[in-house]
């Protein structure tokens, strides 16, 4: 279209130059030739036809007519009309001024962050876009959820949707500093046996303790579970008043003697009210999802070992939003600078099932 308006301009240029070195008379008998010739073409078509005109003829007429006085346009025959031409010229400016006035909005994500949050949700089907959010955290990536959520729609893969977190009030809140929880929960193993696991967790650092798992959970073994746990804690057990734990029969006085010996006050939920240890209660779902239903565990010995290394990646890798998407162990890197060379590696924990994203050396 471009090139089309140059080579008509030019044209016509030429045409100027030399109807300019013609004798007067007959540049005047070749206008009045034309336009007889174009009345003629009007009154064929009709006065309601209208001849089709392109954009780089509409670009030549106006700058042709703008070269000719005002008061010689009523007396010109045009196959458009002047108010046709003025029209063509406030839409121009319309489109110049809308295209400046544009909002530019927020910088486009880099391409090697789309490739990466692509190939997560790819790599791990029980991600959602916060979790990813979390991953390119720990690894000094700066991205909003809300930008995650964009790019994995836009690529036909639908976020997981939010999932709010616990809301046992302004105890929880003001006191998280000073609380462990405590519970039990269950695996059906492959032997045909039960497993009965007992953890911990801190309500502050989101870091968990994995105390034990047996298949008889008597008063004997969770009391001893209870003194390996204040072992584990070395001397952190002052600043935490509160265990939180529910009214299982496997917690019995012998188990609440070990942390009155500290001066720790057990706080029991109410009954049927798993609401109260709710950070306990979603950290179970959590294991369950992302390892436990994913695997066959055999016995209860495959089972320590598979809790252990769960735990280690729970702790050092794995992003907390509570935490701000750090690892209850390791603080959030610097962001990155150079987008353009950064290269990710994958490690894989318990055989693939889990997946840890790292910057390359």
């Amino acid at each position: 279209m471009c090139l089309r308006f140059v080579f008509l301009l030019t044209s016509r240029m030429l045409a100027a130059a030399r109807v300019s070195r013609r004798d007067a008379a007959w540049r005047t008998a070749e206008i009045l030739l034309l336009q007889h010739q174009l009345t003629v073409l009007q009154r064929q078509l009709g006065e309601r036809a209208r001849p089709k005109v392109s954009w780089a003829d509409r670009a030549l007429i106006a700058l042709l007519l703008g070269l000719i006085p005002r008061a010689r346009h009523a007396r010109m025959r045009l196959i458009v009309t002047p108010g046709a031409i003025l029209r063509w010229r406030r839409d121009l400016l319309r489109r110049r001024w809308a295209r400046k006035s544009a909002p530019k909005g927020r910088p486009p994500t880099h391409r090697n962050i789309k490739a990466l949050v692509l190939r997560m949700a790819r790599e791990n089907t029980g991600w959602g876009y916060r979790r990813i959010a979390g991953e390119l955290a720990g690894l000094g990536i700066k991205v909003a959820p809300s930008t995650v959520w964009a790019i994995l729609r836009k690529a036909g893969i639908e976020p997981a949707p939010q999932r709010n977190g616990p809301s046992w009030a302004s105890f929880l809140r003001s006191q998280a500093e000073a609380i462990l929880a405590t519970d039990f929960f269950t695996v059906d193993l492959l032997d045909g046996t039960t497993a009965h696991i007992l953890t911990m967790i801190e309500h502050a650092t989101r870091r968990i303790h994995i105390l034990g798992a047996t298949a008889h959970p008597t008063a004997e073994w969770t009391t001893q579970m209870a003194r390996n746990a204040l072992m584990d804690l070395g001397e952190q057990p002052e600043r935490f008043k509160f265990p939180i734990r529910d009214h299982g029969r496997q917690f019995t006085a012998g188990f609440d003697a070990v942390f009155h010996a500290s001066d720790i006050r057990i706080v029991t939920t109410g009954i049927q009210a798993p609401v109260m240890n709710a950070i306990q209660e979603r950290r179970h779902r959590t294991v369950r999802i992302e390892l436990l239903d994913r695997t066959l565990v055999w016995d209860l010995a495959h089972l320590r070992s598979v809790l252990a290394e769960y735990e280690t990646f729970y702790n050092e890798h794995r992003p907390h939003r509570a935490l701000g998407n750090a690892a209850p162990l390791r603080p959030l890197p610097d962001n990155i600078v150079d987008l353009d060379h950064f290269r990710i590696t994958r490690r894989d924990r318990i055989d693939g099932i889990l997946h840890e994203y790292h910057i390359a050396a």
